[in-house]
């Protein structure tokens, strides 16, 4: 009992997980910053804004709903670090795992963008409606690639558990280079999901001020700004455990190493994407989702089945 709250409260749950995505936000925002030719944030930068956040009084717009304006940040970052506790990490098993995880996992990564939509819109304020709107029609974009991108992987592997999707590409590395295009595919969905640039639509700054976050402050703002960075590391766990399984066999602390290599190489890789790419408009983020993405997640899904006809009995 004690050993399973130390895991859920402290390591590898809330506490390490909160400090882990403080500390990729880090490396995100000074990749980008080298990239620019910038010299970036110090490494303390994002704690020193959370704990600056915590500190300032949290305003209430006089027309919106105070309940469900204070309770969604909660809900944000309480279904992302959930969603942690189900995906494999350095070792063969998560926290906790079962056959169909994996759908779970991805169910609980929608529920971060539902609050943000629901605290949005029921905020009352004309630049957070429309970044709701923009958020609910980037999610009906990006998530069917997302699916079919991490479903795919599942489906060659023959199982809907997480941990038998890791173990399955662990044991059978070859296997991996059949799903170079569903990571591709899911890497993009999932900065789709993050809201970074290109699809960083919905609080386009220049355009409706912050989105959903614009009547925001105080502790609701810092739990919204910590549920994205907790999100990103999950979606890069995520990738990491179905396309990149490498540390499964290393022991704890070799495991625990390349772990943390991997997440950092898929947060260097959004961050490089993000660089390059300037911000689309929504309906040019809609067409090409549909367009490119989920035709190209189809593909990868048909790669996998026959490649399981043929070469799996």
């Amino acid at each position: 009992m004690i050993s399973a709250l130390f895991a859920i409260l402290v390591f590898p749950g809330i506490l390490f997980v909160s400090a882990f995505s403080l500390a990729a936000e880090f490396a995100d925002r000074k990749i980008h910053a080298r990239l620019q030719n910038r010299v970036g944030p110090p490494w303390f930068q994002p704690l020193a804004d959370f704990i600056k956040l915590l500190g300032k009084a949290e305003l209430i717009p006089t027309n919106a709903r105070p309940l469900i304006f204070s309770i969604t940040p909660v809900f944000a970052l309480a279904s992302a670090i959930t969603a942690y506790l189900y995906v494999p990490l350095w070792t063969k098993d998560a926290l906790f795992s079962f056959n169909g995880d994996v759908i779970v996992v991805l169910y609980l990564l929608t529920i971060p963008t539902m609050a943000f939509f629901i605290g949005g819109w029921y905020s009352t304020s004309l630049y957070a409606k429309i970044g709701s709107v923009r958020l609910m029609t980037q999610l009906f974009a990006y998530e069917v690639p997302l699916f079919i991108g991490i479903l795919s992987g599942a489906l060659l592997a023959d199982t809907w558990s997480l941990y038998g999707i890791a173990l399955f590409y662990h044991n059978n590395p070859m296997f991996r280079f059949f799903n170079i295009i569903g990571f591709a595919v899911s890497l993009i969905a999932l900065m789709g999901k993050l809201e970074k640039v290109p699809f960083d639509i919905p609080e386009a700054e220049t355009e409706i001020v912050a989105g959903v976050c614009t009547e925001y402050s105080g502790k609701f703002l810092a739990l919204f700004r910590l549920a994205l960075d907790v999100e990103m590391v999950v979606g890069a766990s995520l990738l990491a455990a179905v396309y990149l399984p490498s540390g499964m066999s290393l022991g704890p602390i070799a495991g625990f190493a390349v772990y943390i290599v991997e997440i950092f190489f898929i947060v260097a890789l959004i961050s490089l994407l993000r660089t390059v790419f300037a911000r689309l408009r929504i309906d040019q983020m809609v067409s090409f989702c549909w367009k490119y993405m989920a035709p190209l997640g189809i593909a990868q899904l048909l790669i996998n089945l026959i490649v399981k006809a043929v070469l799996i009995k």
